[in-house]
């Protein structure tokens, strides 16, 4: 019993400590951190990306509002890191609770266990800065009820609550949630990131989702990273899925860097960039959109940007006069002709980069057969025979 008492009097001491923390020098930290994301500060690391030429203006970062939808693995981190860099606001989604399965991975500590994610979250970040505004969003995005509200907090979330927000960035670790995320960007022409980890935890994945410009998440099978492993390990009774902090840390980071350079326009964002763990190998590469997408909201975004005007940039070229061959023995020419091979249809599968594959093979599609289809294959004989018996 006296080591009991000795336990719960340690708890108190440790409980008071923290209350003082926060109340005094705590809060001057907090403070200071967040002032680096004002220009007046001289010593911010932030903005010595704009002091660099990096970035033209570091302090809009005060004006996005990103939505984050999980708030697991990679998503609490990937908050923790938009926290940290001053995002005027974020936006959390999710419905699971904190359990202590959940501390072999960053963010997250056991006396939070049996909170929300949300509530838990929202907790530790308003600690760290305070100037960031917490939304939190405790249900299934993937229920009937639950959608709708879904749209109109990203539709509404914006950082004056009058537009959309600037990005959603899903950290889900399902198909169903990373479909309903799909078709309400598209319904809203939002753009949003997907990211993932695999099962095995040695491999993980972002992708930028533009809707009618790249294709959405229903266009083709999802890309994942090739790890050239017996996948039959993968998913086996009674295990679940690996988590490692370092694979998940690495994926956030990925996710949140290229996040920065959308919102604030510096440097090349990736489409998609995959990691393998086991070879730090990161493939990149660009999915166009699916001309038969079945999603209807995916074809109309994809009319809407064919619609726009191309901006062209202008080549000078220089011609030569001089021929290329003085001798032509056979009297080859060059030709124009119609290049039929830019207009077919987008929906042949699209050739894949050196270390991805699909998810999962596409399902055919149907082709739909005229009333003429029928007698294309019929020989003469079998022709006359059908007028002979009408």
């Amino acid at each position: 019993m006296s080591e009991i008492s000795d336990l719960q009097a340690q708890i108190i001491e440790l409980k008071n400590e923290l209350q003082k923390y926060k109340s005094s020098g705590g809060r001057d930290k907090i403070e200071k951190m967040s002032s680096e994301v004002v220009d007046s500060n001289p010593y911010s690391r932030l903005m010595a990306l704009q002091r660099m030429g990096i970035v033209q203006e570091y302090e809009r970062i005060r004006t996005k509002s990103v939505a984050v939808v999980g708030v697991g693995g990679v998503g609490s981190v990937t908050a923790d890191m938009l926290t940290r860099c001053g995002i005027g606001k974020l936006i959390l989604f999710d419905y699971d609770k904190v359990e202590l399965a959940n501390m072999n991975r960053l963010f997250f500590t056991p006396d939070q266990a049996g909170l929300s994610k949300v509530e838990a979250a929202a907790k530790t970040l308003n600690f760290i800065n305070p100037d960031v505004q917490i939304l939190t969003n405790n249900y299934n995005i993937t229920t009937m009820e639950s959608f709708s509200k879904f749209l109109d907090a990203i539709n509404t979330g914006g950082i004056d609550g009058n537009g959309p927000v600037d990005l959603v960035l899903s950290c889900v670790d399902n198909f169903e949630a990373r479909m309903t995320i799909n078709t309400a960007c598209n319904e809203l022409n939002i753009n949003w990131f997907e990211s993932g980890v695999s099962e095995n935890a040695v491999s993980g994945h972002i992708q930028l989702l533009k809707p009618g410009e790249t294709a959405c998440f229903a266009c083709a099978p999802p890309l994942v990273v090739a790890e050239n492993i017996d996948e039959k390990t993968l998913k086996r009774e009674g295990v679940c899925a690996a988590s490692l902090p370092t694979t998940m840390g690495i994926v956030a980071g990925m996710l949140v860097q290229n996040t920065l350079k959308f919102l604030l326009n510096f440097g090349e964002v990736s489409n998609y960039l995959g990691y393998n763990a086991l070879i730090d190998f990161f493939p990149k590469m660009t999915l166009r959109p699916n001309t038969q997408c079945n999603d209807r909201y995916c074809l109309e975004r994809q009319t809407e940007f064919n619609s726009k005007p191309k901006v062209l940039q202008e080549v000078t070229v220089v011609e030569d006069d001089t021929p290329l061959h003085d001798d032509n023995l056979y009297g080859i020419e060059l030709v124009s002709c119609d290049d039929t091979s830019s207009s077919s249809s987008s929906a042949a599968p699209q050739a894949l980069e050196t270390g991805l594959k699909f998810a999962f093979d596409a399902a055919p599609q149907t082709k739909e057969h005229t009333p003429d289809d029928a007698n294309v294959d019929v020989s003469l004989d079998e022709l006359m025979a059908q007028m002979k018996s009408i």
